[in-house]
C-alpha cells in the first residue's frame, strides 16, 4: 500500500424560492459519464488562432454559417502584434476556415472584438484600437473604440474603420495618460432590444485596471441605416459616472447586459470581493440602480464569483443563463470548473437557480473563461478560451432545462439507481453494498438520505462501507451540525463537509452527496440548496485527488448504527446526480 495522503476540508446554506418554468423534459440525453464527458472542454471543437486567443464570440450569419471573431496574436496577452480576426464554420463549429484579418497583426494593437449580426445580413465588429499609437506601454485597452463591417458574412471587411464616440467623463480626467487618451474594453456581445442595439463596456479611471465602471452604447438606427457614418450612438448612463458602487472597491469591470421581458435592462459584472455585482435600468439605460452584490433572488443568498468574466445571456425561450465560478476567491485564478445557473424573470427581477458544473479541464490549473452562447435549431453551444486554445462545445439541453425547472420538477431519477431502501423495505441496519465505478476512470456516485436526528452532535454514523483496512465510504455527522463524507481507496483519503448548521434536532433533512469523477469534485445538496461554503469558506465544493480510484470496500454496508434518530430513506446511484436531479428529489418528498 502507498502512503496514505489525506485531504480534509469543510462547508453553509440559504433557502431560495423555488423556480418554475418550461415544459417537462427528459433527464440526460448526452453522455456526461466516464469516457465521453461533453463537459470536458478537451472534447470540444478547436477554433483556430495564432497562439494567444481570447473572446471567441460567434454569430450565425444570414447564409446559415457560423462566424467567430476573436482576439489573437503570436505573443502573450497585450503584446505587440495582437489583433482581431474572424473565422467561418459551415458545420456548426466542427471545422473552421483559415483566419481572416479584421485588423492586421502589423498594425496598431486591436483587441477585444465583439460581433453583431444584423437582420439585414451585415455583420459588425466592435473593438479597441490603439489609434493613438502608444508604444511605451501595454496598449490593448487604450485609444479608440471602433468598428468595421462585412457585407459578405465575414469573408471581407470594410477598409475604413469607424470610431465610436466614447464620451469623456469624470473617470477620464486623472487616468494617468497623456493627451486625453481613454482606457476601456468590452466583453459584452451586443443585443437587440426594442429595435435598438445595446452593448456594455468598462472604462478605467487609472492605468492599469483600477477604478473600473460600466457604460453602455445604444444605437437607435443601426439596424436600418446602411451608411456607417450616419449611425447614431449614445453613451449611457447620463451624467459623469458609470455603473459602479464605491463601497465595493476599485475593481468593478467586465459589465455585460441582457434585456428583460418587461423592458428593463440587467447588468452583471465582476469585482474582487468574492461576489459579482448586478444592477437594473428601468429607463433604457439612462439610469441604473445602485449596484449590489448579486443574489440568487432579491434579498436572498449571495452568488459567489472571483475576478473572472461573469457572462450573462438571455436564451431564445426567454430564460436566462449565468456563467460563473461559484467560489468566493478574489483573484484572477481558479476558473476551472465553470458553473452555470438558470434564471427566470419574476416581477421585474431575475431569480437564479442552484448551479451545475458546466465545463472543466482535467488539469485544475487550466483557466476557462470569456464564453459565448450560440443557439440554433433548438440546440445550444458555448465557446470558451484557455487563452491559448479556444473551443466550442455543444451543451446537453436537458442540463439547461433542469436549471430552469428547479422547484417545479418532482421526479425521481431512475438511471443509475443501484440501491433504494424503499424497495428493500428497510432504511437502517446492514445492506449489501452495490459496486461503484472507479473514480480514476471518470466514474462517479451519489448517496441520498432522508433523515431525522434527535441529536446533531458530531460523530454519528449515517453510512459506512469501509472494510477492515479502511477502504470505502464513511458518511457521518460532524462539528457545526454538518454532514461529512470520507472517501478512502487504499491509497488516498479525502474528507469534505457540508455547510454548517444544515442538521437540526427533530427536523427532517434531505442530503445528497455527489462524487463526480469527471472534474474530480465532491459537492453536497441539502434541502434543495447546493452548499457554497457560506461565510465560513470560499466554496462549498472541493476536488478530491485525481489519482483516487475504486472505493469498493466491505461487501456489507452499515446504515445508521446506534443513531439517535433514523434514516428514513436511502438511495445510492452509480453515477453523479446533477444538482437539479437532487433538488427534484427534495421536492418529491420522502415518498
Amino acid at each position: 500500500m502507498h502512503h496514505i495522503r489525506s485531504f480534509s476540508l469543510i462547508h453553509v446554506l440559504t433557502v431560495l424560492p423555488a423556480l418554475v418554468l418550461s415544459a417537462p423534459f427528459s433527464w440526460a440525453q448526452f453522455d456526461d459519464s466516464a469516457g465521453g464527458d461533453w463537459r470536458n472542454i478537451r472534447n470540444g471543437f478547436t477554433i483556430p488562432d495564432e497562439g494567444y486567443c481570447d473572446q471567441p464570440y460567434i454569430v450565425v450569419t444570414k447564409d446559415g454559417h457560423w462566424l467567430c471573431t476573436l482576439t489573437t496574436g503570436k505573443g502573450r496577452e497585450g503584446e505587440k502584434g495582437q489583433h482581431v480576426v474572424a473565422a467561418i464554420s459551415e458545420d456548426q463549429g466542427k471545422t473552421w476556415s483559415g483566419l481572416i484579418d479584421i485588423e492586421p497583426a502589423a498594425g496598431p494593437e486591436a483587441s477585444w472584438v465583439i460581433p453583431l449580426a444584423a437582420p439585414s445580413g451585415r455583420v459588425y465588429a466592435f473593438y479597441d484600437y490603439n489609434g493613438d499609437r502608444l508604444s511605451d506601454r501595454r496598449a490593448d485597452m487604450l485609444g479608440w473604440y471602433v468598428f468595421k463591417y462585412s457585407d459578405d458574412y465575414g469573408r471581407t471587411w470594410s477598409q475604413e474603420r469607424y470610431r465610436l464616440p466614447v464620451r469623456r467623463t469624470a473617470c477620464d480626467e486623472d487616468n494617468g495618460l497623456p493627451g486625453g487618451i481613454q482606457i476601456f474594453w468590452g466583453i459584452d456581445k451586443p443585443i437587440i432590444h426594442d429595435g435598438c442595439v445595446y452593448f456594455a463596456f468598462t472604462k478605467l479611471g487609472k492605468y492599469m485596471l483600477d477604478l473600473g465602471e460600466g457604460w453602455v452604447f445604444r444605437s437607435d438606427n443601426l439596424l436600418r441605416e446602411s451608411d456607417p457614418k450616419r449611425i447614431n450612438w449614445e453613451m449611457l448612463p447620463e451624467g459623469q459616472h458609470g455603473i459602479r458602487n464605491p463601497r465595493f472597491g476599485s475593481i468593478q469591470e467586465e459589465h455585460n447586459i441582457v434585456a428583460l421581458d418587461d423592458g428593463s435592462l440587467f447588468c452583471m459584472y465582476r469585482t474582487e470581493t468574492g461576489h459579482p455585482c448586478h444592477s437594473y435600468s428601468r429607463d433604457g439605460g439612462r439610469s441604473w440602480s445602485e449596484p449590489e452584490f448579486a443574489s440568487y433572488a432579491p434579498g436572498g443568498r449571495l452568488l459567489k464569483h472571483n475576478r473572472a468574466c461573469p457572462a450573462v445571456w438571455k436564451a431564445k425561450n426567454g430564460n436566462y443563463l449565468f456563467w460563473f465560478n461559484n467560489l468566493g476567491d478574489k483573484t484572477f485564478e481558479n476558473r476551472n470548473p465553470v458553473w452555470i445557473s438558470g434564471g427566470i424573470e419574476k416581477d421585474g427581477f431575475i431569480h437564479w437557480s442552484q448551479p451545475e458544473i458546466l465545463f472543466y479541464d482535467p488539469d485544475a490549473n487550466i483557466r476557462i473563461s470569456y464564453p459565448d452562447l450560440i443557439e440554433e435549431d433548438g440546440r445550444y453551444w458555448i465557446s470558451q478560451t484557455q487563452k491559448s486554445i479556444a473551443r466550442v462545445s455543444e451543451i446537453d439541453p436537458t442540463l439547461l432545462e433542469g436549471l430552469w425547472n428547479q422547484g417545479r420538477d418532482k421526479r425521481i431519477a431512475g438511471k443509475g439507481l443501484v440501491y433504494d431502501s424503499k424497495k428493500e423495505k428497510r432504511a437502517g441496519g446492514s445492506i449489501r453494498m452495490p459496486r461503484l465505478p472507479d473514480l480514476r476512470e471518470g466514474g462517479g456516485f451519489s448517496v441520498e438520505f432522508w433523515m431525522e436526528l434527535q441529536s446533531a452532535h458530531a460523530g454519528q454514523v449515517l453510512f459506512d462501507s469501509r472494510d477492515e483496512n479502511g477502504k470505502g465510504i464513511l458518511i457521518r455527522t460532524s462539528g457545526n451540525k454538518a454532514v461529512e463524507a470520507v472517501l478512502n481507496d487504499g491509497d488516498y483519503s479525502f474528507a469534505w463537509q457540508s455547510d454548517a448548521h444544515v442538521l437540526q434536532e427533530g427536523k427532517r433533512c434531505h442530503a445528497v452527496i455527489v462524487v463526480d469523477g469527471g472534474p474530480k469534485i465532491m459537492s453536497m445538496i441539502v434541502d434543495g440548496v447546493l452548499c457554497d461554503g457560506g461565510q465560513e469558506r470560499v466554496k462549498g465544493w472541493e476536488r478530491f485527488p485525481a489519482g483516487m480510484g475504486g472505493l469498493n470496500g466491505a461487501v456489507q454496508a452499515v446504515v445508521a448504527p446506534d443513531l439517535p434518530g433514523a434514516v428514513k430513506r436511502l438511495r445510492i446511484y452509480d453515477r453523479h446526480l446533477r444538482t437539479s436531479e437532487a433538488i427534484s428529489h427534495f421536492h418529491a418528498g420522502l415518498e
